[in-house]
């Protein structure tokens, strides 16, 4: 039986963090919501972030909508990600929006997307849609930092894209650029427009964008951890 009281305190460790994680491993995700009284929607459709949400309640995030990691306090953010029965990933991850302006003076080592995935919890969760939203698993989760090879090749990406970005070429960009990292339209709908750099670099209205890990990045970070 989860303990729904608990577990909604901020983590003190890495270690108090992934041993409730652990307790998760296997539990249906109606069983948690229940537990901490979050209302279960009938799909993902139009609550596209509730897993996560679920999961950082119970874990004991503490970012909120702010720009920083999940549990701010030990430098580690939450990534669900859902798999099919193979433990693939089904879909892109988000990890941050991507700042269209004001990017002098931004590198690699102090950008976001490096921010955010310096120390990343992922937790994996039955995501087929044959299953129902409430009867889905959660799975084991990873702990997880880039090795060289994998920071070196996000870097790459990053860079590419932030040049497209700067040089006025944001409406060139799709989802095809970047080996492992890409950058698509975040918005709830076409008329959510903010401000970007033209070709000329006149001031441009765009749709917002963000950073998102291609599954050819999750895919074999999973599949390493977890020899599948």
């Amino acid at each position: 039986m989860i303990n729904s009281l608990n577990p909604v305190i901020p983590p003190e460790s890495e270690a108090v963090l992934l041993q409730r994680a652990m307790t998760l491993a296997g539990l249906p995700l109606g069983e948690l919501a229940q537990a901490i009284s979050l209302p279960i929607p009938r799909d993902l459709r139009r609550d596209k972030g509730w897993v996560g949400m679920l999961l950082e309640r119970y874990l004991g995030a503490s970012a909120g909508s702010k720009p920083e990691r999940d549990f701010a306090e030990i430098g580690v953010e939450l990534k669900t990600i859902p798999v099919n029965a193979s433990g693939r990933p089904l879909e892109t991850t988000f990890v941050c929006v991507a700042p269209l302006t004001g990017n002098s003076g931004v590198t690699w080592e102090n950008s976001h997307v490096r921010h955010k995935l310096t120390r990343v919890l992922w937790v994996p969760v039955e995501g087929e849609r044959t299953i129902p939203l409430a009867a889905r698993r959660i799975g084991t989760p990873l702990l997880w930092s880039p090795t060289a090879q994998e920071e070196s090749m996000l870097q790459r990406d990053w860079e590419e894209l932030m040049d497209m970005i700067v040089l006025g070429e944001v409406e060139q960009i799709t989802a095809r650029h970047g080996e492992v990292l890409q950058i698509r339209p975040k918005a709830a709908n076409s008329k959510a427009l903010t401000e970007g750099i033209g070709r000329n670099g006149q001031p441009i209205m765009t749709l917002p964008r963000g950073f998102y890990l291609k599954k050819t990045f999750t895919g074999p970070l999973l599949a390493r951890h977890f020899l599948l």
